[in-house]
């Protein structure tokens, strides 16, 4: 995501919001990059419920979950005082979100459109 310009912190909340509405439907995936610990997975291509940025408590919020019987309930993983957020939408196999907090951690978000006939 190197060439993907980075979001103004004042289009945060908008920029996320549009990128919820867009994605409704879709499964993601939600990796932590951690320069000390390595790369974990925190979820695996699981229902997107919803990304969001609260300015008040400046913490970026992704939830999966919370809308079947499947996956009744919303799991969220949070990123506080973010410093950098940059999306990739246009020529990339998936549309990826990745939030850079203080101590360098990433969080890469990655959606997938859901096939018919498959669930994830």
């Amino acid at each position: 995501m190197a060439e993907t310009p980075l979001l103004d912190r004042s289009r945060w909340t908008t920029a996320l919001d549009e990128l919820t509405e867009a994605h409704a439907g879709e499964s993601v995936s939600i990796e932590v990059l951690d320069p000390e610990i390595g790369h974990q997975y925190e979820a695996q291509r699981l229902p997107f419920s919803y990304l969001g940025y609260d300015p008040k408590d400046d913490v970026v919020i992704v939830a999966v979950g919370g809308q079947s019987s499947q996956y009744p309930v919303v799991l969220r993983h949070m990123v506080q005082h973010p410093k950098e957020i940059d999306v990739a939408t246009a020529g990339v196999p998936e549309a990826a979100v990745r939030v850079l907090d203080q101590e360098d951690t990433a969080t890469l978000i990655s959606f997938f459109p859901v096939t018919s006939g498959t669930e994830s």
